[in-house]
């Protein structure tokens, strides 16, 4: 069924976390009325996005125009499988992520928590409005939306920590997508006559090999969002935001849709057939295990928890780029599945670290010998998302893994399946001495941790969902996979 159904849903979808916005803004002064409309809205929105999963999974498409800018230049919606994927676990995500951060932000008494909610729910319509763009136009358009209205999420705190790693943050994500990525879309635009997404792409085997190659390095530059070396930098540096806001960033919307996009354009510009007559996937792939390598390792090297996360997902973004980059239907499975599999297994290794801090005040990795005793439904959920980060059978991040490892070998590509297999060695390097740690280390002086206990259920109870679902996907991920199919086809 490859049909295409016009309808206003997705248009909907959108609106949600959009009306929701002023709604926030009104009810400042009422904590618990600003809280029922983020939840409302959260709701609504994920109503909206699983309604379309019936048609999805038929392998059709659901779109929507609004208005024609030039010829080939579109505002127009469309959801297909790949977007659909991304905005399910988004918009899911957001509904879990929303009760945890009422319980972070009371917690700790945040100021400005008006502002972080109506920021919050912006930058779930901007990733949802990338999951959802029909054309490079409409993607560019939501990119940019998402890049400026996170910046206030980032400098939250105000401090000089605060306003350094915000400042890094936009001259890396505003800077290269004012350059290199909008250099990449008139190129594209120039070349081709339209900014469409298309199956197989829109680009030829016929078109100029210069103009190719220096689109696609441009796009792979200016989506920064996707925290390929050297242009990651930003990623560590916004970890200065307070912890629900690094998951979203992380996990749910920020980077996932730096790696979407750039999955998007490189099955939905290019095309496997253009990729592989020019060369682009292979060389790609390499490029990416760098990344992959090199965040890893540095990883290893950081005591504070957050940092550590925070390399971490430079190094398993660089995943689900390297599977689409192997050009063949188990490499584009792995990288896919990968965005989904991360979010969760990411997003409750964040919350953990923010529910550790809620409830401890601790933020080094040295500082947690024996805390398991006193925060056991945190730690239980750490070990789960830490173990789907290594690739453990059972958990999320091994099926992910798996078919990355077979699409390597069907790619014929044994140094690539090395990377693969030495990274989760590194993985299992940064992850399971904090494990270690946790269950089985004495504290350094026992009063370290006298008064700790598990912090508000508002708190443990998002983390304990999130490493559940971890688990139920890495043991039942034929949704993902179902959805998956109607990307690559049959094999």
């Amino acid at each position: 069924m490859n049909e295409t159904i016009v309808s206003i849903t997705p248009l909907l979808a959108l609106l949600a976390p959009a009306i929701a916005v002023p709604l926030i803004w009104l009810s400042g002064k009422q904590p618990n009325l600003r809280e029922f409309w983020s939840y409302l809205a959260a709701f609504v929105m994920f109503a909206l996005v699983a309604s379309m999963a019936p048609l999805i999974l038929k392998g059709a498409t659901v779109e929507y125009h609004l208005f024609t800018v030039l010829p080939g230049i579109d505002f127009k919606l469309k959801v297909d499988a790949l977007g659909y994927l991304f905005a399910f676990t988004a918009s899911f995500l957001w509904i879990i992520a929303t009760t945890y951060s009422i319980g972070y932000m009371r917690s700790l008494n945040e100021h400005a928590q008006t502002r972080y909610f109506a920021c919050f729910a912006i930058a779930l319509f901007s990733a949802l409005g990338v999951a959802f763009s029909s054309n490079l136009f409409t993607l560019y358009l939501f990119y940019e939306v998402l890049s400026i209205m996170t910046y206030p999420l980032v400098a939250h705190h105000e401090d000089a920590d605060a306003w350094e790693g915000s400042k890094k943050y936009m001259i890396y994500l505003v800077g290269l997508s004012k350059t290199a990525l909008l250099a990449a879309v008139v190129i594209t635009y120039m070349t081709t006559g339209t900014l469409d997404f298309q199956e197989g792409g829109i680009f030829t085997t016929g078109m100029p090999s210069a103009l190719v190659i220096l689109s696609f390095i441009l796009f792979l530059m200016g989506f920064a969002k996707a925290g390929i070396m050297p242009f990651h930098n930003w990623l560590p540096s916004a970890m200065v935001a307070p912890t629900p806001v690094s998951g979203l960033l992380h996990a749910v919307a920020v980077v996932k849709v730096g790696v979407f996009s750039v999955v998007r354009v490189m099955l939905h510009i290019y095309g496997v057939d253009v990729m592989s007559h020019f060369n682009l996937g292979i060389p790609t792939a390499f490029y990416v295990s760098f990344t992959i390598l090199a965040a890893s390792t540095i990883a290893l090297t950081k005591d504070d928890l957050k940092a550590r996360l925070a390399y971490s997902t430079v190094s398993q973004l660089s995943y689900v780029i390297l599977g689409v980059a192997l050009l063949n239907p188990a490499g584009i499975t792995g990288g896919v599945l990968h965005i989904a599999n991360h979010a969760f297994s990411k997003i409750t290794l964040f919350f953990c670290a923010g529910s550790i801090y809620v409830a401890s005040h601790i933020k080094k990795i040295s500082k947690l010998n024996g805390i398991a005793k006193k925060m056991p439904y945190t730690m239980a959920a750490f070990t789960v998302g830490a173990l789907s980060m290594i690739g453990v059978p059972a958990v999320a991040g091994f099926t992910s893994k798996w078919y990355l490892a077979v699409g390597t070998l069907d790619a014929h590509s044994v140094p690539l399946l090395a990377v693969l297999l030495v990274s989760s060695i590194l993985n299992a390097g940064y992850f399971m001495p904090i494990i270690f740690r946790a269950y089985f280390k004495k504290p350094d002086n026992e009063k370290d941790l006298d008064g700790v206990t598990e912090a508000s259920p508002f708190v443990w109870v998002p983390l304990s969902i999130t490493a559940a679902i971890s688990v139920f996907i890495g043991i039942y991920p034929d949704f993902f996979l179902a959805i998956i199919h109607h990307i690559v086809g049959p094999e």
